[in-house]
């Protein structure tokens, strides 16, 4: 069950066969069409045992929950403090009815003093329903000026730079913001356009500031940092992730009103307005089961061509992967030419195309894996370092695992891990990274003085790169943690390899491209039948005791095989890369439909 769906039991029920009010909340306006209309349709209409679980029995999308609530509380104990009495806390009702009702009965008290509400629930009407963290009056002291919405979240909201515009957290107002010279705002497309939900809530409920032509419509947000609020003007135009040169609230209006409609369309059963695709999302959706099963029974195209091309696709007749397997590429797309846009070649001009008919002929051969050169290529080393990181969400990374082998440069070779296994947030994380740190640079002076090439490799940068900033940035000064020029610099050396790009530019993968779908082609198993990134994070905080229980020696050691693996996988697929065996995977030209 989706969390839109599980909130509507708390709103009370509509009489028998009376379909109730549909109510949205911020989250649709980001969420796929089809999962909006699968929230919507009737239980009842679903065969048993076809509805998803709960997104709580993820113990990903749970432990998520569980360390954004204690953010959020810690915030408001901190409010508590620094405010004293302009902040108040709506009092905890079981129900959304009975905190929105509890919410107005404090808003509407002309002898309020506090000028942060915080804990707030928003009578639902117009279609939508939601709260905010805290409520800031437009003009403090006044009673008739109305409120600005103010979200929490656990997330990072500003990058470094400069131009944010920030208040202190003891003067969580826009008028006490200014441009900030060491910040400049992350813009996360769900969180604006929760703001601007927020707000609408607010005008609907006659709550918010009086509209003024060209004057700002101010919503606040607190990051993961939680040392500043962010203030965005919600009216400006953006050029930004919200919605192009609109403003967040003329983004938020159309995404709002064609969820509605998708939404009030599945409640009363009339004909879908958005059907089944695949797209990145799905990959995450607790609805991609019942999606997945709809597009395998009628072989759709998007199962192996997303996104635009997909569109484009159907848009010449071709609607199922057979057709698009039976294709000759040479020949192009029957019908007119496709939109440039689409990611698709026409004729011999277009590559794209004959990718695509690739991958439709694999998907139906079930081949993990198809050559788009003749030879992959990959930098090879003397002396090769495999590294994998391991970390908590947003908290830090707790454990650096590095697996060395080639020439003898005196040290031990094999794998080993630096580790902290205080919970993080933890000073020792700077601590382990140090100890990581200064090995590495052993590895390479050991390297330079006898005049070997060192390598080291990593499977999709993205993360051992983000760490490997913040780790020089948060432990400056303490033992063995580099300057940020000394990680920068190795971030762009030839020694530094992401084995990710190289796989991109090297196979087409039906079936994705993350190291646990393509180590498995190159002969590789781990030794956890559970192993992942989101069980990993579960076994961690079992190992530290992070929700309260004795820390469990067992776990941490199997966060450490884990890890291993991890390396040893890219150990794998890098010498089957380079391997004559990598020759058995098929060739482009070799698949026919």
């Amino acid at each position: 069950m989706s969390t839109t769906t599980a909130r509507e039991a708390d709103d009370g029920c509509a009489p028998v066969g009376v379909p109730r009010p549909v109510l949205l909340d911020a989250a649709a306006t980001t969420r796929c069409r089809r999962r909006v209309h699968l929230e919507h349709v009737p239980p009842e209409d679903f065969p048993a045992g076809t509805l998803p679980a709960d997104d709580d029995a993820d113990p990903g999308v749970a432990m998520r929950r569980a360390d954004a609530a204690a953010h959020r509380a810690a915030l408001a104990s901190r409010w508590a403090e620094l405010l004293g009495p302009r902040w108040i806390a709506v009092p905890p009702a079981a129900g959304s009815r009975e905190r929105a009702a509890a919410t107005r009965a404090l808003l509407d008290d002309a002898e309020l003093a506090a000028d942060v509400v915080g804990g707030a629930e928003l009578p639902a009407d117009d279609g939508r329903r939601g709260g905010a963290e805290a409520l800031v009056r437009a003009v403090p002291g006044d009673p008739g000026s109305g409120w600005w919405p103010l979200i929490v979240v656990r997330h990072r909201v500003t990058d470094p730079g400069e131009g944010a515009l920030t208040s202190p957290l003891e003067r969580p107002h826009p008028d006490a913001a200014g441009p900030d010279a060491a910040r400049r705002v992350r813009t996360v497309t769900r969180d604006v356009l929760r703001l601007a939900h927020l707000h609408r809530m607010l005008r609907a409920a006659r709550l918010a500031p009086p509209e003024a032509e060209g004057a700002p419509v101010w919503g606040g947000v607190v990051g993961l940092d939680a040392d500043v609020v962010v203030w965005v003007d919600l009216a400006a135009g953006s050029g930004g992730a919200a919605g192009g040169a609109r403003s967040a609230l003329e983004t938020y209006d159309r995404r709002h009103a064609d969820r509605l409609a998708v939404a009030e369309a599945a409640r009363h059963r009339e004909p879908a307005l958005a059907e089944p695709s695949r797209i990145t999302e799905c990959r995450r959706c607790p609805w991609w089961p019942t999606c997945e099963a709809e597009l395998r029974a009628v072989d759709d195209v998007s199962l192996v061509v997303r996104g635009d091309a997909a569109l484009a696709l159907r848009g010449r007749g071709i609607t199922t992967v057979r057709q698009l397997a039976a294709l000759d590429p040479a020949a192009g797309l029957p019908g007119p030419p496709p939109d440039p846009e689409s990611g698709l070649g026409d004729g011999p001009e277009g590559p794209d195309l004959v990718e695509a008919v690739a991958l439709a002929r694999a998907w139906r051969h079930d081949v993990p894996l198809v050559r788009r050169v003749v030879r992959p290529l990959v930098a090879r080393g003397d002396v090769e370092v495999d590294v994998d990181m391991e970390s908590l969400g947003e908290d830090g990374a707790y454990l650096w695992g590095v697996l060395l082998s080639g020439a003898d440069i005196g040290l031990e070779q094999g794998y080993r891990g630096f580790a902290t296994w205080d919970p993080l947030p933890t000073r020792d994380e700077g601590r382990s990274f140090g100890e990581f740190w200064t090995w590495l640079s052993d590895v390479r002076a050991r390297c330079a003085e006898r005049g070997l090439v060192l390598r080291a490799y990593c499977y999709n940068e993205q993360a051992e790169n983000r760490w490997l900033r913040a780790s020089a940035e948060r432990f400056a000064g303490m033992p063995g943690v580099p300057p940020a020029p000394e990680v920068e610099e190795f971030i762009a050396s030839e020694a530094w390899i992401d084995l990710f790009p190289v796989v991109s530019e090297s196979f087409l993968c039906p079936h994705g491209k993350g190291l646990k779908r393509v180590a498995p082609s190159a002969g590789f198993a781990w030794h956890d039948p559970e192993a992942g990134g989101e069980n990993s994070m579960r076994w961690y905080r079992d190992a530290v005791g992070l929700d309260g229980g004795e820390p469990d020696p067992s776990q941490r050691e199997r966060l450490l095989v884990y890890n291993a693996d991890d390396v040893r996988a890219t150990w794998t697929l890098r010498t089957w890369l380079t391997s004559e065996r990598v020759l058995e995977v098929p060739y482009l030209s070799d698949l026919t439909a």
